[in-house]
């Protein structure tokens, strides 16, 4: 949190400090990117560092398309602890993470590489969203598929990685087969929060594009998206101080397909959330004892047709922007939400950024598939995964919210996803 607050008070001074951003190819043989960040946002890459585990690849199991962007379907699957001593990332095609210690300048040397407990069936395995406990010195991982979403690593002084026998689900006896997609801890490391797409795995098609709904009981059709209708999309996990969970409490979302949540720097209590089928994002509280209360979503134009699929979010330093990534409309949006409820600033923040051609969202729509972004510190710039373009491209944040390019890099086709940085 100090730090946060510092990098608030160095942007408001005008002051700019280089760093470094990491993203995981995610290739078949996975592999970190380290880029060092300069003081006016450009981008340099230093170094390709192999996990020593393999990534999924340009194959998404979540639909079973053999080459699509935001492979795994997830969120947060690359993580740099608090201290910026270690960094951590899954490895989505075998379900194993790795840890890797990070050097005063910046580079990366291997450490661990642990399995999850989680068998690989078929082509590639799910493993993919990553949250850390540093008070009780634990890795939380989430997995796509069930019913064991939930392990949990015990992380040493050195950075080596032991996995606990623990293992939890978010399925319900009438939803055996839920899709995760990211966990998010409070503040307090008092709560996990679990977000999901859809109830079942979705079934794709001709063109590869997943189909959202399925016959219902009565013969009607049914969606398969979380939260629409029944609510209970967000799960939410008591931790106790030993790092085991607690029964968890399902909640509803107020919108279809809650897939990101992000808490507020100066504001712990408070979250907001990214929905992939609702359109929009929600903020929302969260008490002492666990209860969570939230907001109606405040929806982008969807005009080009829905969903629009925003799935990521990036909270500025001083909790005034979200930046929402729209990946159905190959794009960024952004929000006022330092006000009671969220409010739309720039619908588009960005121009579009356009992929190969050979991809459509779920509404359709042809796009670059941008997934995973990463805000720096002072909120001076924002960087963007489009997988299907093969670029990380670099923002500069302007004072209305909107977004202007500054620098771009190649990254592999499809495949890339996570993104952390200092």
């Amino acid at each position: 949190m100090g730090h946060k607050h510092a990098g608030a008070t160095e942007a408001a001074q005008g002051i700019r400090h280089g760093g470094h951003v990491y993203m995981q190819t995610n290739e078949t043989r996975n592999a970190i990117i380290h880029y060092l960040r300069s003081a006016d946002g450009m981008i340099t890459e230093v170094e390709r560092v192999p996990t020593g585990g393999a990534g999924s690849g340009t194959f998404k199991p979540i639909s079973g398309q053999e080459s699509a962007p935001n492979a795994f379907e997830g969120a947060g699957s690359v993580l740099l602890t608090p201290d910026r001593r270690f960094l951590f990332t899954t490895n989505g095609g075998d379900n194993t993470v790795s840890s890797f210690s990070v050097g005063s300048d910046g580079r990366l040397t291997l450490v661990d590489l642990t399995p999850t407990g989680n068998p690989v069936t078929g082509r590639s395995g799910t493993a993919k969203s990553l949250a850390y406990a540093p008070s009780i010195g634990t890795l939380i991982v989430l997995h796509s598929f069930g019913p064991d979403h939930v392990r949990l690593m015990s992380v040493d002084g050195a950075g080596k990685l032991t996995l606990r026998l623990d293992r939890y689900t978010v399925n319900t006896p009438d939803k055996p087969n839920r899709v995760a997609t990211m966990a998010a801890l409070t503040p307090d490391q008092r709560f996990l929060f679990v977000g999901t797409t859809f109830d079942q795995p979705p079934t794709a098609n001709p063109d590869g594009s997943a189909i959202l709904w399925v016959p219902g009981p009565d013969g009607k059709p049914k969606s398969i998206a979380s939260n629409e209708p029944d609510p209970d999309g967000l799960i939410v996990f008591p931790v106790s101080p030993d790092a085991t969970l607690g029964r968890p409490s399902f909640y509803d979302a107020n919108g279809g397909s809650p897939f990101f949540i992000v808490f507020l720097h100066n504001q712990p209590d408070t979250f907001v959330i990214g929905y992939a089928v609702g359109d929009g994002i929600a903020k929302g509280t969260i008490d002492g004892d666990g209860r969570v209360d939230i907001g109606r979503p405040v929806q982008i134009d969807t005009s080009a047709g829905k969903p629009s699929e925003l799935c990521w979010l990036s909270i500025s330093p001083d909790d005034r922007w979200a930046f929402a990534t729209n990946f159905g409309y190959s794009g960024i949006s952004s929000f006022r939400v330092d006000g009671p409820e969220p409010v739309v600033a720039q619908d588009p923040a960005c121009p579009r950024v356009p992929g190969d051609g050979s991809f459509r969202a779920l509404n359709g729509t042809v796009s670059s598939g941008p997934s995973c972004s990463w805000l720096t510190p002072d909120g001076a710039y924002l960087y963007q995964i489009y997988g299907n373009a093969s670029k990380l491209m670099g923002y500069a944040v302007q004072p209305d919210g909107s977004l202007e390019e500054l620098t771009s890099a190649a990254i592999p086709y499809n495949s890339p996803q996570g993104l952390a940085g200092a």
